[in-house]
């Protein structure tokens, strides 16, 4: 039998033709729709359910559309400007469950990109997307000076004008901020901002990374002592230099503080210690931000075209206000200013809160002899350690991923290509098996009286990460001093202070020498609030966040990350940050977005997310 090509409706019947010859013929047609500027004859390749998430690539955006209609809109904006060409599968395609799964790389007008297809046969048997990942990797003109294209370092040869590497170096640190301007401000010198630092100075963008402390890392060495990175090595790369082989799995704070200091330095970052933004604001007739900074307590005036806030998710510290506070005679900080566990030996330690900072400092107190409380006054979702390592990221990041062939670069784009409207929908599985394996350690942490939960649908840690950045915590092993009793549990909101207690709301009554207030940390929103103006704030909305409608992630519907990595609704101002993976993954779109502009490409942004909420 004859089979025949028909873009109209998809591609042709499936039966007997392997993965490479379903995904070569999609893509064909596809492309073929694409030159022809046939939007119809490309949406109908998408299925009746179906996402393309674009990552800059046609978008100049991070957005994702859904289903036929929302593909068409998408073409209908971005494909003269984009005029993508040269799909083709980067690597032979896979099949499973009646999916074929496509790696491919393909070019626009400006630049060249990778994504992910998934394929299924519809009722009909014609292959039809289901899932579309489009990312942008390099701009053509304007690639990174990586492999074949690397720099020559030494200048070879005699000359009397010769200009050391140190030399030059030294000249731009002096030029920077004086005599010549950042074309990009990056205000946060934590991971998120070394690593888009990183990104810049490799695509040849003039910017700065300042921050208030006096080292890199350190704000990583000012937490608590028993602090360490919950999430493995492999998912924790920073861009361009892995951590070595023998890295810990779980780095220590410390260990983080000084290789990021070590990065900054290696990657040679443009970067200001002991450097506070004070106040900023936006001419947009020069199109360019006056920024008013004290570096080394000494005023300056910086004049960005850009600046991006890298404040960090756990920047901004909520600092809750109860009566009593002040005639409390104890001591009483947040969790972000826990000096650690050692002056505390024989004390009373009231700990608000119940997720990951809390169960961290609890554990560290108990092991150096306090005496402590957890106050929990909502529920929390927990799972241990060596289980989510297992079940939930062992696929994409571990020694198994990578034996398998499953790089670091490769697992970001397919944890990418999954459309955060049906994520759950992968996640809910996963956590089940998480609470079979667990079941011994869940019952006895509910016999303790411990409120737990799994998300608003089951779906766990990623999700409510994803979805509002709190109410969980990766046990490392205080969890099993709450159900053993070792930590005590009191359960409630706090009503006021006395000179020597905390009161709750129920009237119970907790003698503290300490309180620290592991209350969790407010919107990025806030810094604009405070560095620029409220105004400026609430036209940009609310930072993180999918519009899940589900608890502290209010509707509607945004399909995205509210505010990250992308443009937004106040011209030439950012946000950039999260966990390292998503400092690592991220900051390569949001730097080819800064290249674009600062080399004059022209970047008409598809889709700018409306604001729904101020805060």
């Amino acid at each position: 039998m004859t089979q025949t090509l028909e873009p109209e409706t998809g591609t042709a019947p499936t039966e007997a033709a392997g993965p490479q010859e379903r995904a070569d013929r999609w893509f064909a047609a596809f492309e073929r729709a694409l030159v022809t500027r046939d939007i119809a004859a490309a949406a109908a390749l998408f299925a009746t359910t179906s996402y393309w998430r674009d990552l800059v690539a046609f978008s100049w955006n991070i957005t994702t559309v859904e289903n036929p209609e929302g593909v068409a809109r998408l073409l209908e904006s971005t494909l003269g400007q984009a005029a993508p060409s040269s799909f083709a599968t980067s690597e032979p395609p896979t099949e499973g469950d009646g999916v074929v799964t496509a790696w491919f790389t393909f070019e626009t007008a400006v630049g060249r990109g990778r994504g992910l297809l998934r394929l299924r046969a519809d009722e009909d048997a014609t292959d039809k997307a289901w899932t579309f990942l489009t990312t942008l990797y390099e701009l053509k003109g304007h690639e990174e000076p990586l492999r074949d294209r690397r720099p020559a370092g030494a200048e070879h040869g005699a000359n009397k004008e010769r200009v050391t590497w140190l030399e030059k170096r030294q000249a731009e640190d002096a030029a920077l901020g004086v005599t010549t301007q950042p074309f990009v401000l990056v205000i946060g010198g934590g991971q998120g901002g070394i690593a888009l630092g990183a990104r810049l100075r490799q695509l040849d963008v003039p910017a700065l990374v300042i921050d208030r402390y006096a080292r890199p890392g350190d704000q990583w060495r000012s937490r608590y002592k028993s602090l360490c990175l919950h999430d493995p090595v492999w998912y924790d790369h920073l861009p361009y230099l892995k951590f070595p082989e023998n890295w810990p799995v779980f780095a220590p704070k410390d260990k983080v503080a000084d290789w990021l200091e070590s990065y900054t330095k290696v990657m040679e970052v443009p970067y200001w210690s002991s450097t506070t933004a004070t106040s900023a604001s936006y001419d947009e007739a020069a199109g360019e931000w006056t920024v008013e900074i004290e570096r080394d307590g000494q005023p300056m005036t910086l004049k960005p075209k850009h600046v991006v806030l890298a404040t960090g998710m756990s920047g901004k510290a909520n600092v809750p206000v109860f009566p009593g506070q002040d005639v409390f005679r104890g001591e009483q900080h947040h969790s972000s200013q826990h000096p650690g566990p050692d002056a505390y030996a024989g004390k009373k330690c009231v700990v608000i809160g119940s997720n990951n900072s809390a169960f961290d400092i609890c554990g560290a107190l108990w092991e150096h002899g306090a005496d402590v409380t957890m106050v929990q006054r909502s529920s929390t979702h927990i799972v241990k350690s060596d289980t989510l390592m297992d079940i939930g990221l062992g696929d994409l990041y571990s020694e198994r991923a990578l034996a398998a062939g499953m790089t670091t670069e490769k697992a970001d784009l397919v944890f990418a290509s999954l459309p955060y409207r049906i994520m759950h929908e992968f996640q809910i599985p996963l956590y089940e098996q998480m609470k079979e394996r667990d079941k011994e350690f869940y019952d006895r942490m509910e016999r303790a009286g411990f409120d737990l939960d799994w998300g608003d649908d089951g779906s766990g840690l990623f999700m409510k990460y994803l979805r509002r950045g709190s109410g969980y915590y990766i046990d490392v092993g205080a969890a099993e001093l709450v159900a053993d009793g070792e930590v005590k549990l009191a359960h409630g909101n706090v009503d006021h202070l006395t000179e020597k207690s905390v009161v709750l709301e129920d009237g119970t009554e907790l003698e503290a020498d300490l309180v620290v207030y592991a209350t969790g940390y407010g919107s990025m929103n806030g810094w604009a609030a405070d560095l620029i103006s409220p105004e400026v704030a609430d036209r940009i909305g609310k930072v993180w966040g999918l519009g899940s409608d589900t608890t502290k992630d209010p509707g509607p519907w945004e399909g995205e990350q509210r505010n990250m990595w992308k443009p937004t609704q106040v011209e030439n101002l950012w946000f950039h940050g999260g966990n390292l993976h998503q400092s690592r993954h991220y900051s390569l779109y949001l730097a080819l977005q800064l290249k674009a502009r600062a080399v004059g490409i022209d970047t008409p942004v598809f889709d700018l997310a409306p604001v729904h909420h101020v805060k």
